[in-house]
C-alpha cells in the first residue's frame, strides 16, 4: 500500500512574511520520512523561494493509495535513496562471522570531567568483522595481489550509472546470463532486485538465498559492466564452497555490493548508484552508505 503523509506546517521567508497550512497532505515514497526532508518536499513542491526557517507540525503517516505521480520532476532529479541497512550492535550478517559491539570509548558523563559545564561528547568504539550490514568486495577480498580499498578510485564506487533488474525469488533463486539479456547493462552497475531483503536479520534469510550463477557472471564480465550489486546474502550459491561469481567479477576488477536493500523504491534506470566505503590500506571488503540518486523523471 502507497503512504502518504499528513502535517501541519510554518514557513518564514527570508524576506518577511510566513506562510502556514493545516492538515496538508502528500505522497510519499517509503516508509516514512523526515521533518528535514518533509519540509523540503514541501518547498520543492509548492515553488517556493527565499525560505528561511521551517516548522513541521503533527506529522502522521499512512497507508493511502497516491493521489499523483509520487513527485515531480524537479524533485526527482534530488532524490536520494538508501539502500543500505542500519548496523546495530548484535547484528548479525553473516552466521558464523562475529556480531559488531558498538558501545563507548568515552560516554557523554565521563567526558564532563573535561570540559566547561553543559558540555560534553561521545566517543564511540566498534569492534566488528569487514562483512558486516551492506558492504562493498573489492579484488583484494578474493585474490591476494587483487587491489584493496585504499586502491580502489572514486570513480568506481560513486554516481554510477545503474539499472535494476527484478529477478523476485518466488520465481527463482538461481539468476542466469538468460535473466540478464535484452537490458542496457554495458558500463553501468548492475542492481539485482530479489526481494530477499524481505527476511533481513531472520533465521531464513542466511539459507537458501537467490544467487548469480557462474554463467551469468561471465556474461556480466563480458559485458563489460562496473559493479554489480545483489539484495540478498551472498551474491555467489554458498551450500558449496566455490565462490565462481567473487571470483569471475573481482578477477575483472568489478566490485560487488552484497545486503542491499529497498531497491523496489527505485525505478528501472534513470538513476547513479554510489556506494563508497573508508580508505582502508589491507582490506577487501568494508561497510558502505550504498544510496541512488534519481537523476530524471520516470
Amino acid at each position: 500500500m502507497d503512504k502518504r503523509v499528513k502535517f501541519d506546517f510554518e514557513i518564514y521567508f527570508t524576506n518577511g512574511g510566513s506562510l502556514k497550512g493545516e492538515d496538508f497532505r502528500l505522497d510519499i515514497l517509503g516508509e516514512n520520512i523526515s521533518d528535514q526532508e518533509l519540509a523540503d518536499y514541501l518547498v520543492a513542491d509548492l515553488r517556493l523561494l527565499m525560505v528561511g526557517q521551517t516548522k513541521i507540525m503533527n506529522k502522521e503517516i499512512f497507508s493511502e493509495p497516491h493521489k499523483r505521480k509520487p513527485v515531480n520532476e524537479k524533485i526527482e532529479a534530488n532524490l536520494l535513496i538508501d539502500l543500505s541497512h542500519t548496523i546495530a550492535h548484535g547484528l548479525v550478517t553473516y552466521k558464523g562471522l562475529p556480531a559488531p559491539i558498538i558501545c563507548d570509548y568515552l560516554s557523554r558523563e565521563n567526558s564532563k570531567q573535561f570540559y566547561a559545564e553543559g558540555t560534553e561528547f561521545q566517543i564511540g568504539k566498534i569492534e566488528m568483522v569487514a562483512n558486516t550490514g551492506t558492504y562493498v568486495d573489492c579484488p583484494f577480498h578474493r585474490f591476494e595481489n587483487g587491489k584493496d580499498l585504499s586502491e580502489i578510485g572514486l570513480e568506481y564506487f560513486t554516481d554510477l550509472d545503474a539499472i535494476v533488474i527484478n529477478v523476485p525469488f518466488s520465481e527463482t533463486l538461481a539468476i542466469t546470463a538468460a535473466h540478464l539479456k535484452n537490458h542496457e547493462i554495458r558500463n553501468r552497475a548492475v542492481l539485482i532486485h530479489t526481494g530477499w531483503d524481505s527476511h533481513w536479520n531472520t533465521e531464513k534469510y542466511y539459507e537458501n538465498h537467490p544467487y548469480l550463477t557462474e554463467e551469468a557472471a561471465k556474461y556480466l564480465r563480458d559485458a563489460n559492466v562496473k559493479l554489480v550489486g545483489i539484495d540478498s546474502h551472498n551474491i555467489d550459491n554458498t551450500s558449496g564452497k566455490t565462490r565462481p561469481v567473487h571470483t569471475t567479477l573481482l578477477g575483472a576488477e568489478i566490485l560487488i555490493v552484497e545486503h542491499l536493500c529497498n531497491l523496489y523504491l527505485l525505478p528501472k534506470d534513470g538513476f547513479t548508484f554510489s556506494a563508497i566505503p573508508p580508505k582502508f590500506k589491507g582490506v577487501g571488503t568494508f561497510p558502505v552508505r550504498a544510496m541512488a540518486k534519481l537523476t530524471k523523471s520516470n
